[in-house]
């Protein structure tokens, strides 16, 4: 009976740890490190995928697509969040085909956006679900 005692709270505690970490994340700040560098990484095979042909591989912008880096990006993003700028490139990107990239790519991609704008990588990926993403300002 003792073990069966114990078992239970430690149960919910183990169950609990998980709720604590993903609340740590939500809410937070593109700054605070909302993305991982592995993250990045496929996010930037992705972009070079899908995206420079039209953004050019530094991120600079060509003819009507406009800078996905510098000033510019942080004049467009700055106060949005995560979320709106996936929300863009999955439903309007790549413009000859869009909403072709799945969740996990737009992710990926605007990890990498981030990473090239200077918002350091952290401990857990950007995450897939657009209502975890819209607690990710981009600060």
């Amino acid at each position: 009976m003792m073990f069966r005692t114990r078992a239970v709270p430690f149960a919910i505690f183990m169950g609990i740890l998980p709720a604590i970490a993903f609340a740590q994340a939500a809410g937070s700040a593109a700054s605070s490190g909302a993305y991982t560098d592995a993250q990045a990484a496929r996010g930037k095979a992705q972009y070079s995928a899908h995206c420079a042909s039209c953004h050019g591989e530094d991120l600079a912008g060509a003819d009507v697509a406009p800078p996905l880096s510098g000033g510019t990006f942080g004049g467009n993003w700055k106060g949005q969040t995560a979320g709106a700028l996936a929300t863009r490139i999955r439903t309007t990107m790549p413009l000859d085909n869009p909403g072709s990239l799945g969740t996990a790519a737009v992710a990926d991609v605007s990890a990498y956006i981030l990473s090239k704008n200077g918002y350091p990588a952290g401990k857990t990926e950007l995450p897939h679900e657009a209502s975890l993403l819209q607690s990710i300002k981009i600060d």
